[in-house]
């Protein structure tokens, strides 16, 4: 068998086992479930091996499958650098680029510069991904993500665009029921609404001394959320204090909506905001472009 035949299957193959599913991989590849089905069908005749158990509910790679899936490891590097030398020889960057940050971030600071970056590079596709859940880099296929907090060791490259600044807020009929805190340490006995995040710490929130040194303030979580925007919205409605942004709802306190409290304690900023991606997708002069125009734009919103 001449095993340049079994190429043009590989990529659907691997897309197939790490996906779970015909469906999945069709999704991905724009491709209707039927055809994606025949190609791993045709790539079993080809290697006269069964590759992936079918059942009813879901698809199970046999100990061949298995040993395939491991064998063409290298194959996306090998069209990543393919399509990078293909890319650096055409006049303006092609390709789609896969870019993820949270809802809130997406909206405020992200989707001002998408008609900048389609004017400039028309012949690249913006796959834009807004998401308060953790996002898997490598799973989801990301290019380039966009992400607040203090990142864990990885070999991911990452670059600083900024520090975000949070403030405390409250609505005028919460502080009329339940009072406005005079300090920091008064927040222990009100409702504090929390956003879920991997790089912080629900249970704390930093504020600085009249020396101007940061400290953690323990706080009474009663309510914890991993979507910014209904986070706000119940601030809003009276249930309790938060922290945030205060770039993400001016409209919100130049109408009285919010409140901000705590000012003499200065809430300072412990998060950074990082431009990230994983090293292979940097090689995509499409993503490389993308890479470059945004820590060129972002930095401004965090000054």
């Amino acid at each position: 068998m001449n095993t340049h035949k079994l190429l043009p299957y590989l990529p659907i193959f691997r897309l197939v086992a790490i996906k779970g599913s015909f469906q999945g991989a069709a999704n991905d590849l724009n491709l209707p479930r039927s055809s994606v089905s025949k190609k791993i069908s045709q790539l079993e005749s080809l290697v006269e091996q069964r590759l992936i158990q079918r059942t009813t509910r879901k698809l199970v790679l046999t100990e061949s499958g298995n040993k395939l899936l491991k064998l063409s490891e290298g194959i996306p590097n090998i069209l990543n650098d393919i399509e990078e030398f293909v890319s650096d020889f055409q006049e303006a960057p092609v390709g789609k680029v896969k870019v993820s940050c949270s809802t809130l971030i997406g909206h405020q600071y992200l989707l001002p510069h998408i008609k900048l970056l389609r004017d400039k590079y028309p012949k690249i596709t913006l796959e834009l991904s807004f998401n308060d859940s953790y996002v898997d880099l490598v799973e989801e296929r990301v290019d380039i993500a966009i992400r607040v907090g203090n990142l864990p060791d990885s070999p991911m490259l990452a670059r600083k665009i900024g520090d975000k600044s949070l403030v405390c807020v409250a609505s005028p009929d919460y502080l009329l029921t339940h009072g406005t805190p005079s300090s920091p340490e008064e927040l222990d006995v009100h409702q504090c609404l929390v956003f879920k995040s991997k790089s912080s710490n629900h249970s704390y929130w930093h504020f600085q001394n009249s020396e101007g040194s940061t400290h953690p303030i323990p706080i009474r979580e009663t309510l914890i959320c991993d979507d910014a925007r209904a986070l706000i919205d119940m601030v809003k409605s009276g249930l309790g204090i938060t922290m945030v942004d205060p770039n993400l709802i001016r409209n919100e306190m130049s109408t009285g909506e919010l409140i901000q409290i705590l000012e003499p304690f200065n809430v300072t900023c412990t998060q950074p905001v990082q431009l990230l991606c994983l090293g292979r997708a940097t090689r995509s002069k499409a993503a490389k472009v993308i890479w470059e125009e945004l820590a060129n734009i972002l930095p401004s919103h965090f000054q």
